[in-house]
């Protein structure tokens, strides 16, 4: 091409959740079951949607024919309206209807929000970080993503300390992500740790982002803290959606909520550069806006989210004691959503893995791959390795989650006990 039309950030998108997948059709082909444990689709592993639930979606479509058409960009009046009076019968802090803004899914969302941000600023996130969030803002910053360490040995924790210090050092830092609870670990923040990034925002004059797409998804009543409650003035923006707690990833309705907006003019003009951008697109999908609010504000909604809870929190206390059996892997039990990140011992990563895979064709394959995968990506090779042997599909935690802690991630979403039960005993086995 005579003009270089690739982007300077192209090089930082990989979504290795994703990208596993190839390699794990390729070995489907050669005989071998996969386990699908790399992705957080409820539906896929066989949740089952509730029938109320779809029979409410049922009788929207039926009766509702402006379900079928555009909406407003912002979203529905009526269900940012249902947004903002849920939040004050629940006594916290007030949001403005006109500061929701939906979107094709929280992907869309960041997207937009890393996207129209100004080239020059920053965005602090996590450490494992959630590849969405990590791939846009280092592709926006045309560099890697800056980061803060979610700390294993300390239950996943951030020091608040380094993030001070980071911000300190680091003036195109405009803004502190947190993910909560947590994607990838199940960490879920307590309150002291918030309040320290709201502190750190403060002084140093920067803008919070919390996706909080799993607040519902906390295993003990009362853990879960939004940080809108805790802002203080700090511009913030809260990202939610449907597509986990419901779950209904297929509907892509995600949404952000925008707080303390006419706090900073700069942080305004930002926010309202989003919804222009938004305008281009002319809206996002009506259908699941025009039913969750019935879906929201049903009683059984409560005890639906209740069974989840109860159900992910028994299997987070299984894998962990299983998988923490084995000398070679560390689990730290999860707190919230549904996954687990598990890491290895100092001795299992100067021992290493070499175990064969389940046929000479897959063999074959995973000779091919392993040559151009570096020995020091140690989890990714590891991953790769498990797949062959025993059509375990999991994503390696270094590339998969931009992480200076080599693991790797799985789901908690498999509903057949006995299936769950011996793919955490493969794992052990073959890391022994």
């Amino acid at each position: 091409m005579r003009v270089n039309i690739v982007h300077p950030g192209a090089g930082e998108l990989h979504y290795e959740i994703r990208g596993i997948v190839e390699f794990a059709e390729r070995l489907a082909a050669t005989g071998i079951d996969i386990t699908w444990e790399n992705i957080g689709d409820p539906v896929a592993k066989g949740e089952q949607v509730p029938q109320w639930i779809r029979d409410l979606i049922v009788e929207e479509v039926a009766k509702n024919n402006a379900s079928y058409g555009y909406s407003p960009t912002k979203g529905l009046r009526a269900a940012r309206e249902f947004l903002s009076d849920q939040r004050a019968r629940q006594g916290k802090a007030r949001l403005d209807p006109e500061n929701i803004l939906f979107f094709n899914g929280l992907g869309d969302a960041i997207t937009k929000i890393y996207t129209w941000l100004n080239p020059e600023a920053r965005v602090l996130g996590p450490n494992p970080a959630y590849p969405t969030h990590s791939a846009i803002e280092a592709a926006h910053g045309h560099s890697a993503h800056l980061t803060y360490k979610l700390h294993p040995e300390n239950g996943w924790l951030p020091d608040a300390d380094e993030v001070r210090a980071k911000v300190a050092a680091n003036p195109k830092i405009a803004g502190l992500l947190i993910i909560n609870p947590d994607n990838p670990t199940g960490m879920v923040y307590p309150r002291h740790i918030l309040e320290e990034f709201v502190a750190i925002a403060k002084e140093y004059k920067l803008f919070l982002i919390a996706d909080e797409i799993y607040s519902n998804l906390t295993y003990t009543k009362g853990e879960f803290i939004p940080l809108a409650e805790l802002a203080d003035g700090v511009p913030t923006i809260i990202l939610r959606g449907l597509s986990k707690e419901i779950p209904w990833p297929g509907s892509r309705c995600g949404w952000a909520e925008f707080y303390n907006v006419e706090a900073d003019p700069g942080f305004a003009r930002y926010i309202r550069s989003i919804e222009e951008a938004k305008m281009t697109e002319v809206c996002s999908t009506t259908l699941p806006q025009t039913v969750f609010p019935a879906i929201f504000g049903d009683d059984r909604y409560r005890d639906h989210l209740y069974e989840r809870r109860a159900t992910y929190k028994a299997r987070a206390a299984k894998a962990a004691s299983l998988l923490n059996a084995s000398p070679h892997l560390n689990a730290v039990e999860p707190k919230g959503a549904f996954y687990l990140p598990v890491t290895f011992s100092r001795e299992f990563l100067k021992r290493g893995v070499t175990k064969p895979a389940a046929n000479s064709k897959a063999q074959q394959l995973l000779d091919t791959i392993l040559a151009d995968i570096p020995e020091a990506s140690f989890d990714k090779r590891f991953c790769h390795q498990l797949l062959a042997a025993t059509g375990i599909c999991t994503v390696p935690l270094t590339t998969g989650f931009n992480s200076d802690t080599p693991g790797f991630r799985m789901t908690l979403l498999e509903g057949d006990d006995a299936k769950f039960t011996a793919t955490l005993q493969a794992i052990k086995a073959f890391c022994a």
